[in-house]
């Protein structure tokens, strides 16, 4: 009767087993093939993609026209419209991955569940046997074979009732396993909402901005080239009066308080890097700027582009420049000061993500990128200093009509070179 009764439990979860994973197999297959799918036509639109990243790298260095930055703003449309169902692909995938962990979770429930029923009934036959002693047992059977086979079932019994709880406690951890991982998948999915969202505004962004060149010199080139020297006019006389101003301000710098150069605390603020422009007095700073040096570093990105916080710190300040000045400045900023004894502004973004006293991480999206300020194109500006000597403060303008800035204002002392705490720089990332 023992026998009998642990070949039927067996039996019982056998059947139930391949019936669970056969129906889940078959649903398992058509997730696996619709992410398939859905993965060669995100592999085609990186390849989209990749293709106006390229036209718009040539464009960014053609002749700063009219023409040229319509084409471009037209091409970062374009691109980030791809970007943008990119990211509703990635967003499906996942939902799929979602959907397969979900499956799976579900049927090692069952496993789990039915594996108890399993263990359960072993233990009460077990208990059953257990109830009558060896000698009792010894006295009812009829003959020393029959004795011998009673006992030998009780062994078979037990070392089956090692296997299922061995099994049952694999199925746990794989159980564990699996629900970590969805929780993985579920954090990607947030994220990647967030991301679609960010393309949304980027997009309507650069039609905004389209929009506003082609009212603001009605469509004619030399009404461009005029409001252009006219911004450049400004801004050299804004820096003029920012730089005095920042001379003024007393700070020590004291190199003990700073991170050691060549110790990388700060990572990339974008995916893909390109300087266009050093710190210092480089060959293009004399050009560019009226003071013949360059306060931060130049990164190509194109508008809508994620700017990233280089550290963990906290966002001290966000500003546009435009507001007090259109064209002379940093444009839309974020200030953000780091737990490492340094600081970073970010300038000419087109859109700025969270706000003042934000606590931020290595990563954390701060802002996408844009041509807003002073920019003769779409690009991120990074400015590094000294956090002892950079605040948010109000500077004065002379030129712009008596306007007070609200901005990140620093002691001229405390400007930093961020190639000294950002990853090694090669000879590729410099144009």
């Amino acid at each position: 009767m023992l026998k009998k009764l642990t070949s039927f439990t067996i039996l019982i979860s056998v059947i139930f087993f391949c019936f669970i994973n056969f129906v889940y197999g078959q649903s398992a297959n058509e997730i696996k093939s619709q992410m398939s799918d859905i993965n060669e036509q995100i592999k085609a639109l990186d390849r989209e993609i990749s293709e106006y990243k390229g036209k718009i790298a040539k464009t960014t260095e053609e002749a700063n026209t009219l023409a040229n930055i319509i084409k471009e703003l037209t091409l970062t449309k374009n691109k980030l419209l791809k970007e943008r169902t990119q990211t509703e692909k990635k967003i499906s995938v996942t939902g799929l991955v979602i959907k397969e962990l979900s499956g799976n979770i579900e049927t090692k429930e069952e496993s789990i569940a039915k594996s108890k029923e399993s263990i359960s009934g072993m233990i009460y036959l077990l208990y059953q046997n257990d109830q009558e002693s060896l000698m009792e047992k010894m006295l009812s059977q009829n003959d020393f074979q029959s004795m011998s086979r009673e006992y030998n079932n009780k062994i078979t019994l037990n070392d089956e009732l090692k296997n299922h709880i061995f099994e049952l406690t694999g199925q746990k951890e794989e159980l564990n396993k699996t629900k970590a991982e969805k929780l993985d998948e579920q954090d990607k999915l947030t994220i990647l909402k967030k991301t679609l969202l960010e393309k949304e505004k980027a997009v309507a962004l650069t039609q905004t901005e389209k929009n506003n060149i082609l009212k603001e010199t009605k469509n004619k080139e030399s009404e461009y080239q005029k409001i252009l020297a006219e911004r450049i006019k400004k801004r050299d006389q804004f820096e003029k009066d920012l730089a005095s101003y920042e001379d003024q301000l007393k700070f020590i710098l004291n190199p003990k308080l700073l991170p050691k150069s060549g110790s990388s605390v700060l990572s990339w603020p974008l995916d893909d890097i390109l300087i266009t422009q050093l710190f210092g007095i480089t060959s293009s700073s004399g050009r560019l700027y009226r003071s013949g040096s360059h306060s931060g570093i130049d990164l190509r990105a194109s508008i809508g582009t994620e700017v990233k916080a280089m550290a963990d710190g906290v966002v001290m300040g966000v500003g546009d420049t435009d507001v007090y000045c259109k064209g002379a400045s940093f444009g839309k900023w974020v200030f953000i000061k780091y737990n490492n004894g340094l600081s970073s502004t970010f300038g000419h973004l087109s859109y700025i993500e969270g706000k003042k006293g934000d606590k931020v991480k290595t990563g954390t999206v701060v802002g996408l990128s844009g041509n807003t300020g002073h920019s003769t194109g779409p690009h991120l500006h990074v400015t590094v200093y000294a956090s002892d000597g950079v605040k948010v403060d109000k500077v004065p303008s002379i030129s712009c009509s008596g306007k007070t800035f609200v901005m990140p204002i620093a002691a001229s002392t405390s400007y930093l070179d961020p190639a000294l705490y950002l990853p090694k720089i090669t000879k590729s990332m410099i144009k």
